[in-house]
């Protein structure tokens, strides 16, 4: 399959097999893939926590859902949460970020979300990626310190959802060549 096509059929999966534990070489593989992942003066402000113990599992699900919002009831299916929290940047990268008014770290860590996800797909698994949660109670679950900022849950299992056609803008809406707009 060409790279096109992988992107194509990698969606954002909100229906797991539960019953279907995420093998642990297939987790290592996907962590290898964070690691190796790029970022802002080889900065890697990321720390990954990987829950996949299935009663916390459950309790940072919980952290994830809304019942008044109808938000995010179905990570309580996926065997594996990879919560990612910011670390420090380097010196090199918070200097630079400062003098161009970039954060950087947010980036990295958009990067590294995008290596999980991609990865979980070449492995044959669901991921999606989880903005929506109650960070106060996902440091307390995990004993995140306070000073540290929670950015995603990204869940990963096998997928029960058949694959969707993309709805994405065209092309001509998003790119232009030489000038903005052009």
């Amino acid at each position: 399959m060409d790279f096109i096509e992988f992107v194509r059929t990698r969606q954002s999966d909100r229906a797991f097999d539960p019953d279907r534990p995420v093998e642990k070489e297939k987790l290592e593989r996907i962590i290898e893939a964070v690691r190796l992942a790029p970022s802002a003066c080889n900065s890697q402000p990321w720390h990954l926590i990987v829950v996949d113990e299935p009663e916390l599992k459950n309790q940072v699900a919980d952290a994830t859902s809304s019942r008044a919002l109808g938000m995010n009831h179905f990570t309580k299916q996926a065997p594996v949460h990879i919560l990612l929290v910011e670390e420090k940047v380097n010196l090199s990268s918070g200097v630079g970020g400062w003098i161009k008014q970039k954060d950087y770290a947010q980036m990295d860590l958009g990067i590294a979300a995008a290596h999980i996800a991609l990865a979980a797909h070449a492995e044959g698994l669901g991921s999606c990626i989880v903005g929506w949660f109650d960070e106060k109670k996902m440091r307390k679950l995990l004993s995140i310190p306070d000073t540290k900022r929670v950015w995603l849950d990204i869940i990963i299992g096998y997928s029960t959802q058949p694959l969707r056609e993309k709805k994405r803008k065209t092309t001509a809406e998003i790119v232009s060549y030489n000038a903005y707009g052009k």
